[in-house]
């Protein structure tokens, strides 16, 4: 009898104690925000939108460290997310085309160029959606 009431006091104080946000709600509010459809911004819908993104976040690595263990390698690569996406369907229906497609091996790397000029010139392309969250986060002077 006194282990339930133990159980059920740790149960309701940990209910009642907040959730400590880890991504800073100002950030996520300025992203919800680039929708032009968003004028204001609930704090409550604050909240939960950037407790569902940390949950989701916090899926991915799961699920990416876990196909970076099946390939028996100790780094989390693009190639990993993107088969951890494959994996589970409703990440996938809406995340898949988003990420980068992962480097491919090219001649490139084994062949070092002759007129190291050139090649420091030479750009990358740009993966897909780079670009619209690159020009958030730089700092506008």
């Amino acid at each position: 009898m006194a282990e339930q009431v133990e159980e059920e006091e740790q149960n309701t104080t940990a209910i009642d104690e907040p959730h400590k946000l880890e991504l800073p709600t100002r950030r996520v509010k300025n992203i919800m925000k680039l929708d032009k459809d968003i004028n204001k911004v609930n704090s409550e819908a604050l909240f939960l939108i950037a407790s569902s993104t940390e949950l989701f976040l916090q899926f991915l690595a799961e699920k990416s460290a876990l196909v970076t263990l099946e390939k028996k390698k100790r780094t989390v690569r693009i190639d990993h997310i993107r088969a951890a996406t494959k994996r589970h369907r409703p990440t996938s229906d809406f995340l898949l085309d988003s990420l980068p497609m992962p480097p491919q091996p090219s001649d490139h790397q084994n062949n070092p160029p002759k007129d190291r000029a050139k090649s420091k010139t030479d750009k990358k392309p740009v993966p897909f959606a780079t670009k619209s969250i690159d020009a958030f986060f730089h700092k506008s002077t």
